[in-house]
């Protein structure tokens, strides 16, 4: 019997996977070079210059990701949480409300 169709195939090829790195390389190296051209509008001593917002992109996908590490330790339940615990089981004679 065949595997059933993937609905990303295109996204499991390593070849598909290069090319998308190669994308976002060159997209990223775009915008570093275009950031000297581009002017802008500081709001405050906090904006030094060239690759600001790229570290200050950085830092804060960091921190979201940490962020959301700890929310998943912290809310993570255990494996057992939707166990059986017995009040699942529905007697076939309860089900019309006739009891024994």
């Amino acid at each position: 019997m065949s595997d059933p169709k993937k609905e990303f195939d295109w996204f499991d090829r390593p070849g598909s996977r290069k090319i998308l790195w190669w994308i976002l390389w060159i997209i990223c190296g775009l915008t570093v070079v275009a950031e000297p051209l581009v002017h802008r509008h500081p709001h405050g001593d906090l904006d030094w210059g060239f690759s600001f917002y790229a570290i200050l992109g950085f830092f804060g996908c960091t921190l979201m990701i940490l962020a959301a590490k700890g929310l998943g330790l912290w809310l993570k339940r255990g494996e057992d949480y939707y166990g059986d615990n017995g009040e699942d089981k529905i007697i076939p004679e309860d089900i019309d409300g006739n009891l024994r």
